[in-house]
């Protein structure tokens, strides 16, 4: 008697890692792109004014190092490899990042974020980590401080690691693309509005928490270049976020899932090239800025509904809890 193999092959477990992680990710990005964006505004925020007295100026650059950024080129190979571009951790950040960065936060009100362009400062992380008063003394002192450390003892300067840091609230960059600029950007908008921030930080670290935080900001700088940007940028966009939310996707489901990682990488550029590809051509994109440029002028539009781009309306109670 012939006995059949009911072991499933490496070909089906993978396509079905991809299925599961394609599905995740759609799902988890359906409401990315409103045709709205919803700026934040200052007085919405919970911010340390000790902090918001060490930020200026803004944005900092790192001296250029060819030995160092060199090195740190290599090291962000496999990144550039996960995401298709050669710009991921290129550690060579223009004008043209700068500036979307800048007007990012200026448009958002985010007075007191820090950003470091490609920059090892560690002194002036560990002040600004003392004076983020918007912190809980107990998460500040011991998940703050472990953060702050990392970054001290592995450089980003040298291995990478665009991110955020919301002990501090300072954004790192080491990549030359406005997309992930945005997203970073994102995460600290999130944060700022966050009363208990520590508690918040302290969630991303369980398992599968984290594709919540990731998909607000990775929403948020989509609908930002939806409403700022050309075709080209939000193409950009959808090519490299999506790709980078499939990756947090993998890591969730790769412990269930064989392949899920690799699934939830290739799973997020198939779903970002499908946005991509079906984004309006510039005639109708023409016809859709003129659409919210009318509304803007509207006199039916509110204070809050300006260029279907309606402000934060989050009131914050008028008394703070105490965090950890």
């Amino acid at each position: 008697m012939q006995l059949h193999n009911t072991q499933p092959s490496i070909a089906s477990i993978f396509r079905h890692s991809l299925q599961v992680s394609i599905a995740l990710i759609i799902s988890a990005c359906a409401g990315c792109a409103t045709g709205s964006y919803h700026f934040g505004r200052a007085e919405h925020y919970r911010t340390s004014d000790e902090l918001q007295a060490r930020t200026g100026p803004q944005i900092e650059r790192g001296e250029p190092n060819v030995v160092v950024d060199s090195v740190g080129w290599v090291f962000g190979i496999p990144n550039k490899i996960l995401l298709f571009d050669r710009r991921v951790e290129n550690h060579n950040i223009d004008q043209q990042t700068e500036t979307a960065i800048a007007g990012y936060l200026a448009q958002n009100e985010l007075s007191s974020v820090k950003v470091r362009l490609n920059q090892y400062r560690p002194g002036d992380d560990w002040k600004r980590l003392v004076a983020n008063k918007s912190v809980g003394a107990g998460w500040k002192y011991t998940l703050g401080t472990m953060s702050v450390l990392g970054e001290t003892l592995f450089p980003g300067r040298l291995i990478g690691g665009d991110h955020f840091n919301p002990f501090t609230n300072t954004i790192h960059l080491y990549s030359n693309i406005p997309s992930i600029a945005y997203h970073e950007g994102g995460h600290a908008k999130d944060f700022a509005k966050r009363e208990w921030k520590g508690t918040y930080a302290a969630a991303y670290l369980i398992p599968g928490v984290s594709l919540y935080h990731e998909r607000l900001a990775t929403q948020d700088a989509i609908d930002y270049v939806t409403v700022n940007g050309d075709r080209g940028q939000q193409k950009e966009a959808y090519e490299i976020l999506y790709p980078a939310y499939g990756s947090y996707v993998g890591n969730v489901i790769s412990g269930y899932i064989p392949f899920g990682y690799v699934g939830g990488v290739i799973g997020g550029h198939i779903a970002g090239r499908i946005k991509s590809r079906n984004l309006p051509n510039s005639d109708q994109r023409s016809l859709y800025s003129q659409s919210w440029q009318s509304e803007a002028v509207s006199p039916n539009s509110s204070d809050h509904a300006v260029l279907r781009v309606s402000q934060e309306v989050e009131h914050p109670p008028t008394t703070r809890s105490a965090e950890w």
